[in-house]
């Protein structure tokens, strides 16, 4: 069963998402949709929940004939550090309405947070309804088309970072791609540690192995001597590979370990049949955003909008009033960064 009507010139209720047939209906509507990413599908959604303990609010727009006009997947973000609100997509980079009831889903959010006790709905791309806050000027996106083949990739990638692939190419590493639990378990390891080098806490790794179980995704591991050093899972849709939770021990730098982790990925991706290539989001000036564009990739302005009834989230690692927090989580050994990492981040979505 599916929650009651709200009061829109559209139709918009809240989706059964443990309803297959539902499920189903949606993610066929998602993947005909220009702008539709990973964070549309309904599967997304259910991850997070299962997780990370976030409820999935997901809206749909019906028309009278009950065909869909739009959807707007929500998390119902709670936490005790970091307040309330609904969030689309929780976990996600992309999110925002898809199709065409962009104001009749943007009124049924509001609606919903007020009814929630959420002060503020956050939109992760999209367009922005009217009277929204927009900001597009602190995260770039980073996505360009792969290339027809390895030595293509190379010749594509910027002279400076292209010698570092090379180096990477001529090493002793050794590269697996796998998703099965020994997997998860090896890329959560490295994962935490990468996190707690940035100083952010890890995410829990229950949400690993829930989008892993029911997404098109997968794990590309790099190895040195037998020993995991760099790692990334990696969302593919719509002929698009998005690495996505990636990441590198300290010795990963000096053996050029992440190099090679995205070029063979690269590689991989194009295997499987994708055709372009999401990089990511990186805040604007940071050396993150530096790396991308060494890689041949521009960034392109992401634009998110907010409204908000009272104060809003502050979740930025990078905001200043994070700094003595960001300092003190990387002097925290890694056993206990690890722990008590996901009762953290599974409140910031």
């Amino acid at each position: 069963m599916t929650a009651p009507l709200l009061s829109t010139p559209l139709g918009i209720r809240a989706a059964d998402l443990r309803d297959a047939g539902e499920a189903a209906r949606i993610d066929a509507f998602v993947r005909d949709q220009p702008g539709a990413t990973p964070f549309h599908l309904t599967a997304w959604s259910r991850a997070v929940e299962a997780g990370c303990r976030q409820r999935a609010r997901y809206l749909v727009a019906e028309r009278g004939n009950g065909a869909i006009a739009g959807v707007l997947p929500l998390t119902e973000m709670r936490s005790v550090l970091f307040g309330r609100a609904l969030v689309s997509t929780g976990f996600g980079v992309g999110g925002g309405v898809l199709g065409d009831a962009l104001e009749p889903l943007a009124a049924g959010a509001s609606d919903l947070a007020q009814r929630l006790n959420c002060p503020s709905v956050e939109l992760r791309g999209g367009e922005a309804p009217a009277g929204w806050a927009v900001d597009d000027a602190t995260y770039v996106g980073f996505a360009r088309p792969l290339a027809a083949s390895d030595d293509a990739e190379l010749a594509a990638i910027p002279r400076k970072q292209r010698a570092e692939v090379r180096r990477a190419l001529g090493g002793e590493l050794e590269v697996t791609v796998g998703r099965d639990a020994a997997a998860l378990a090896e890329h959560h390891r490295v994962y935490a540690e990468s996190v707690r080098n940035l100083g952010t806490p890890v995410f829990p790794a229950a949400l690993f192995r829930a989008v892993a179980a029911s997404m098109d995704a997968d794990i590309l591991t790099v190895r040195h001597r037998g020993r995991a050093v760099a790692s990334v899972l990696s969302l593919y849709a719509g002929g698009t590979a998005y690495p996505y939770w990636g990441g590198g021990t300290r010795a990963a730098r000096g053996l050029r370990a992440n190099e090679l982790m995205y070029f063979a990925l690269m590689g991989h991706a194009r295997a499987r049949g994708c055709m372009r290539f999401d990089f990511g989001r990186s805040k604007a000036g940071t050396g993150a955003a530096a790396f991308k564009k060494n890689w041949g990739f521009a960034p392109a302005p992401l634009r998110y909008a907010r409204r908000s009834d009272g104060p809003a989230r502050a979740v930025n690692p990078l905001d200043p009033k994070y700094a003595l927090m960001v300092r003190t989580w990387q002097r925290l050994p890694l056993p206990l960064a690890t722990a008590l990492g996901p009762w953290i981040a599974r409140g910031l979505g």
